[in-house]
């Protein structure tokens, strides 16, 4: 699990453009990055250095006496009003008390969103500038019992906070339903058929699963007791302690799904190990200590964790010229076809 883990967190991506090479795309990218620090007040002579390349570009940004994490959007994937609409949650939900998130800096004009161009993109990218956050992730190598507690405590006060809050005008997050996950037509991160490895058995095995997941999911229902605004990544390595504090980071997935969806995304990449059932179940003890779960969400745990499942397998496909991808692709896919089995053997009624 350790290698996996570990392996999640490089998840290397970035669109091409200009035709430039892997090398010459990082180049750009930390170019504007340099470029979009002007519109801040930031004091001293800062200095960049690259810590994570998903969706994103994250810099960590020191300046000495003062640190920052400086994100650069990937162009198309979310709006400007999307990305506003992040910083509105991520905001309401620090300030109400409900959990500590980063908090971003306003540039010289006074907006969260910078707008900075580059000569070897067509478009100008959104940038956000936060505050850097003390504390660290779970270590790969602990129990990870404890942690799982934590991070299902925090995610039921996350929940109630979305029950009740009046979002903003204009407020819009990606819909993370049946369809936009798992379906042929305009799924956000690609189709699970094109996954790495795959042959006609897998396709007929899959298609089963993600029929019997659709079905279950259409008798669970969305109503707003059960959908909503989620964070909808919350892995251990969006997870900071720091002492006896839990922080929350990254809210770029976060959109409106099925809140049981929080369960399954802390267990990506590694669902088929088999310490899961036990970090789910302490998940669940952090979140009934908050609020209480229905025996129908309960229920539903094995096709969440099974829907994420997938959708990564759609994730490892559609960006195979990642090193996450090109690592993990095929044996991600292959480790997929017992999960499917037995998730079959316990939900099918076909």
């Amino acid at each position: 699990m350790a290698r996996i883990l570990e392996m999640a967190h490089l998840m290397t991506s970035i669109e091409p453009f200009a035709n430039l090479s892997h090398a010459e795309q990082l180049t750009v990218l930390e170019e504007l990055a340099h470029t979009a620090l002007d519109q801040y007040e930031i004091a001293g002579s800062p200095r960049l250095r690259l810590i994570n390349l998903s969706e994103n570009a994250t810099y960590l940004v020191d300046c000495g006496d003062w640190r920052y994490a400086l994100r650069v959007h990937r162009d198309g994937y979310h709006s400007t009003p999307a990305i506003a609409s992040e910083i509105s949650w991520l905001v309401a939900l620090r300030e109400a008390g409900i959990v500590i998130t980063p908090r971003p800096v306003r540039t010289r004009d006074g907006s969260y969103i910078a707008q900075v161009g580059h000569p070897a993109l067509q478009r100008l990218r959104s940038v956000v500038l936060f505050d850097w956050e003390t504390g660290s992730e779970p270590a790969i190598d602990d129990n990870l019992v404890r942690p799982f507690e934590k991070l299902g405590a925090v995610t039921a006060r996350m929940h109630a906070h979305s029950r009740l809050w009046q979002r903003p005008p204009g407020f819009i997050r990606h819909v993370w339903n049946f369809e936009t996950a798992l379906g042929d037509v305009a799924p956000h991160w690609g189709r699970w058929r094109d996954g790495m490895g795959m042959t006609p058995s897998k396709i007929a095995l899959f298609q089963r699963t993600v029929a019997t997941i659709g079905q279950r999911l259409a008798q669970y229902g969305n109503g707003s007791d059960k959908f909503g605004l989620v964070h909808g990544d919350l892995r251990l390595a969006n997870l900071l302690i720091d002492g006896p504090t839990v922080k929350v980071i990254d809210f770029d997935d976060c959109g409106f799904s099925w809140f049981m969806y929080d369960v399954a995304t802390p267990v990506s990449f590694y669902e088929d190990d088999p310490k899961v059932p036990e970090l789910i179940d302490a998940w669940l003890r952090g979140y009934r200590s908050e609020a209480t779960l229905s025996a129908a969400d309960e229920a539903e745990i094995p096709t969440f964790v099974m829907l994420r499942r997938l959708l990564l397998v759609a994730w490892i496909g559609s960006h195979s010229e990642t090193e996450l991808a090109q690592s993990m692709g095929v044996p991600y896919t292959e480790g997929t076809v017992p999960l499917c089995e037995a998730y079959l053997a316990r939900f099918d009624e076909s």
